[in-house]
């Protein structure tokens, strides 16, 4: 089946950050490359992205879903529920819930809604162990959902690339732009579109894990600086979205010039 109208929903992982476009600020990320894909053979093709990074699901389903639904997508993808078991106030029922409405409201009104799963930061980020059963939760509902309201959900728990530090950013939870490029890959490949097959080819090397000398040091540059912001977002009622629209609130083309962007691959010829 061909798609015309493709929209994503999400948090920061569907806005692409740690993708940069090359000398910008402008994120890209597996959302962008997918669209590029989809929009190859057909001059027709628009797409939006309307992910805000920080945002939880009872926020994108009050500023997001109706918005896409005023689109009228063909195709839905939505990334969601990272920053719903982060947050202190955290109840499985309450996020469950969340999901179950999320999906409800896209696939009433949408052909084909996408959803994924998380794959375990736990083990790759100290501290975090003890959300391990919240994604476990998290993820439980998402197939439930999806189940009970026919979406086709990318499964990242089982995801190989998890632990090579590589395919993350300096933080170790957002992906870099080779996880991107893989995330891009499985979600045509729930949808039955070829991709190019080098965003699922193994890196050269070993995988990439740190040592203790560069845990000690990650800890002092990335996840202090997190931590202090959290702090400071708590006590203020702030989120890390807040002053961040979306990058493409619009159903636009996608145009030539970006496509070649989007199908570069950082070391290949």
């Amino acid at each position: 089946m061909g798609y015309q109208r493709f929209v994503v929903l999400g948090d920061s992982c569907a806005e692409g950050l740690h993708d940069p476009y090359p000398g910008t600020n402008v994120y890209r990320g597996w959302a962008d490359l997918a669209a590029a894909t989809l929009a190859q053979d057909d001059p027709s093709f628009r797409y939006a992205n309307l992910a805000v990074r920080g945002r939880r699901l009872d926020q994108i389903i009050v500023e997001q879903i109706p918005a896409a639904l005023d689109l009228k997508p063909d195709l839905v993808a939505l990334f969601g529920g990272a920053n719903d078991v982060m947050t202190r106030t955290y109840r499985a029922e309450v996020v469950a819930k969340r999901v179950d409405a999320a999906i409800r409201m896209l696939t009433r009104a949408t052909p084909t809604v996408v959803v994924f799963t998380l794959s375990d930061v736990s083990g790759r980020v100290p501290g975090l162990l003890r959300i391990r059963h919240r994604l476990e939760a998290l993820n439980e509902a998402i197939h439930t959902s999806a189940a009970k309201y026919g979406a086709r959900v990318v499964d990242l728990w089982g995801e190989e690339a998890v632990h090579d530090l590589r395919y993350f950013g300096p933080d170790r939870l957002h992906l870099s732009e080779y996880g991107h490029r893989r995330l891009a890959a499985h979600l045509l490949t729930s949808l039955g579109v070829d991709y190019d097959p080098a965003w699922l080819a193994p890196l050269p090397g070993e995988p990439l894990r740190p040592g203790l000398r560069a845990h000690a040091g990650w800890v002092w540059r990335e996840v202090l600086p997190v931590m202090v912001t959290r702090t400071r977002n708590w006590f203020t009622g702030r989120s890390p979205g807040d002053g961040f629209a979306p990058k493409r609130p619009d159903l636009l083309p996608v145009i030539a010039d970006e496509l070649a962007s989007w199908k570069t691959i950082p070391g290949s010829a």
